[in-house]
């Protein structure tokens, strides 16, 4: 007699609706949304029954229309939504596809379709680093195309390709003849490029390059302290030049690293939806303040420098937690930053899944689609109630890099890190307003989920 098989209905994973998904994202955003105020139809009383709420959603053809075109304000520029959120957990890890070349995407002089990309930084290990790829580098093409506004994203979108060096003198971009094929591959980036200490006559300044606020390289981070602290540094350059933020979490660490002698204070206050604001004020007012620590997330005593002044190299890419630092610290210790304007972002966002709500939490989510929101949750202020403004944080010392001659990252020659130098060991002076330039067209993280982003964890701001 043959056998008959039946499904365990409890194994089957059926896959979402549209009117599933959606339904989710809308029950998030009408909790969590830091402008909620600012979306009518996020309103409590918008809709009479489940069955209008339906209807609205029915009117859009897919989660992401709902997401960004019915419930984000017209001004909010950095909530997003991910309909794989196991991208999004390795970038928020610091793995993504990569082939380790960082780059910046510019205009032509004097033209408004041609560009050409500059090497910013490569990563120890990676495809590029093991082809020659070097900071500094320019190239004009991509797989044998003059690089365009029309087809730079080949860049981001492909695995492969070919791109073509040039050389650039200031004012014209003159193909070199030579070119590299780079490959795409799971990589891991160690935020941490580079931690070295300068001799400059007697001064000895720290500088590190710092390019994200990954918090799986806290210990990291922690040691590379630890070794300024080690070799009596007097002063510290933290470049966050490339920095487009990360987690809130590792930023009190590194403000913690930088000085240690505030533990317990004000570093910021989180600010909220009204709704959450009050229920919060009412139920754990303390939850709402980040406080300095001498402890890392991980549990290691923080590597202290107790410094009372901070260099910080900025440029228009600087955001996020990187912001949230030089404001975090300015009412307690002199920040000096050189360079540009930062990018004017200090909201947070978490990530929220399709699971039990209020809390939305990865644990349990539906396993039948992977969507998963990052909505802006709350801004920041620091100790003296200020926030940033949307245009950036303002530079002391205005200073811009030298596409045609970037120098050596950490070397003293090196435009941003000389400015530092110069007022370490001189007094400096003040230098001219920027000129006016063209903002980059893109860069090589801009398609990531995680760029220009602070995100934090909200388990201790549970309903």
């Amino acid at each position: 007699m043959a056998s008959s098989c039946f499904e365990d209905m409890d194994d089957v994973i059926r896959p979402a609706t549209t009117l599933d998904v959606q339904n989710f994202i809308y029950q998030a955003m009408n909790i969590w949304y830091l402008y909620k105020p600012d979306v009518p139809d996020l309103a409590n009383d918008r809709f009479a029954s489940q069955a209008d709420l339906n209807n609205f959603l029915n009117s859009f053809s897919s989660p992401e229309d709902l997401f960004y075109d019915g419930l984000l304000a017209a001004y909010d520029r950095f909530s997003f939504m991910t309909a794989d959120y196991r991208v999004l957990l390795d970038a928020l890890s610091g793995t993504t596809k990569s082939h380790g070349m960082e780059y910046g995407l510019v205009y032509y002089p004097g033209s408004e379709t041609n560009l050409f990309g500059y090497v910013q930084y490569v990563i120890p290990g990676s495809d590029a680093a093991g082809k020659g790829v070097t900071r500094g580098m320019i190239f004009n093409t991509v797989n044998g195309a003059q690089l365009t506004v029309n087809n730079y994203q080949t860049l981001s979108q492909h695995e492969s390709y070919e791109i073509g060096f040039a050389i650039y003198d200031g004012t014209t971009v003159t193909p070199s003849g030579q070119s590299v094929i780079l490959n795409k591959i799971l990589f891991t980036e160690n935020p941490i490029h580079r931690a070295t200490t300068l001799n400059m006559q007697g001064n000895k300044i720290g500088y590190l390059m710092y390019n994200g606020f990954t918090q799986n390289f806290v210990d990291q981070l922690n040691a590379a302290f630890g070794q300024f602290k080690g070799e009596g540094i007097t002063d510290l350059v933290l470049d966050l030049r490339y920095n487009s933020g990360g987690s809130v979490r590792t930023c009190v660490d590194l403000a913690g690293m930088i000085t240690g002698q505030f533990n317990g204070q004000v570093f910021y206050t989180e600010e909220w939806n009204p709704e959450l604001q009050e229920y919060f004020e009412q139920t754990n007012p303390e939850e709402l303040v980040g406080k300095f620590g001498n402890q890392s997330a991980t549990g290691q005593n923080l590597n202290s420098l107790h410094l009372t002044r901070l260099f910080v190299l900025t440029t228009q890419r600087t955001a996020s937690a990187s912001e949230l630092l030089i404001n975090g610290l300015a009412p307690y210790i002199e920040v000096v930053q050189i360079g540009e304007n930062t990018t004017g972002k200090f909201q947070a966002s978490t990530t929220f899944y399709d699971s039990d709500p209020p809390n939305f939490r990865r644990q349990g989510a539906n396993l039948g689609h992977f969507y998963a929101i990052q909505p802006l949750i709350y801004t920041t202020t620091n100790a003296l109630g200020n926030s940033g403004a949307i245009d950036g944080l303002p530079p002391d010392f205005p200073t811009q890099e030298n596409y045609a001659d970037l120098g050596v990252l950490g070397d003293e020659n090196e435009t941003l890190l000389a400015v530092a130098i110069d007022i370490i060991v001189n007094g400096g002076t003040v230098t001219d307003a920027l000129p006016e330039r063209k903002e980059e067209v893109s860069n090589s993280k801009k398609h990531l989920p995680t760029y220009s982003r602070m995100y934090t964890e909200i388990h201790k701001k549970s309903l």
